[in-house]
């Protein structure tokens, strides 16, 4: 009963939403790995869009006015991954702050000496375990690098549903945890390999950082640039396949 009350609520707080077709069209046609999903998985993806904003507590920082455009962009994105999934993943938090442009955190830290450091640090993402996701918005793609901020750090937060981000969400009924912890170590020890030894890699460097950041850029190659990954790394994609419930690189084939 309380699941169908929350569906029903869902839809009635997403209905409320004024998107025009329009609107719509323009914001797809700038995400153009949205391109390979059938039309029912549009129409999925449309609604869990809309859900998703109406449920989620939207501000912007450093003055940016957070328009339509901004919102329905970042909600495509985030909800891709959890397309067959559902927003249930995204339960348990509700803010998102989106910055103009990349942004400074301070950070504090203890070394192993008992000396504290404290830094800027510059980002363009941050997932709170618990808390808001933090977003960089460009009006240019070009801007963010080749990195795809909103699906890197939603990533993150699909990883925090087992606790802190390590690398390992919480699987399936069916999956193996002794596998996908042998295919990930494996492929992030190679990936920190490669990278070590200067090596030009086709997935972001910063994968190399540790299991939680391969976890979040392989998923942004597995929904961005699947047949890359799955060229790469074809273990850790057949892992995603199965945890994210989709096969881009099989339908950009197909």
């Amino acid at each position: 009963m309380m699941r169908k009350l929350l569906a029903w609520w869902r839809r009635r707080r997403a209905e409320r939403l004024d998107i025009g077709e329009s609107l719509w069209h323009e914001v797809e046609a700038g995400l153009p790995f949205l391109h390979r999903l059938t039309p029912d998985e549009r129409s999925r993806l449309r609604q869990l869009a809309r859900q998703f904003i109406a449920e989620k507590q939207w501000s912007g920082a450093q003055g940016l006015r957070l328009t339509p455009r901004i919102q329905l962009t970042i909600a495509l994105q985030a909800c891709l991954p959890i397309l067959h999934l559902g927003l249930d993943w995204y339960a348990g938090w509700v803010g998102i702050v989106v910055y103009p442009g990349d942004f400074v955190i301070p950070r504090r830290i203890l070394d192993e000496d008992g000396v504290v450091h404290e830094y800027d640090d510059d980002v363009m993402g941050e997932a709170w375990y618990g808390g808001p996701v933090l977003i960089s918005w460009f009006d240019h793609t070009d801007d963010a690098d080749g990195i795809n901020v909103v699906i890197h750090e939603f990533a993150h937060k699909l990883d925090m549903k087992s606790g802190d981000a390590d690398g390992m969400p919480p699987l399936h009924a069916g999956m193996s945890r002794q596998r996908w912890i042998a295919v990930m170590s494996q492929a992030f020890e190679d990936f920190q390999r490669r990278v070590d030894a200067g090596e030009e890699t086709a997935l972001d460097p910063y994968g190399a950082e540790w299991p939680a950041e391969f976890f979040a850029v392989a998923s942004e190659a597995f929904f961005e640039t699947p047949q890359l990954l799955a060229d790469e790394y074809p273990e850790v994609y057949r892992q995603f396949t199965l945890f994210y419930r989709q096969d881009p690189a099989g339908k950009a084939s197909g």
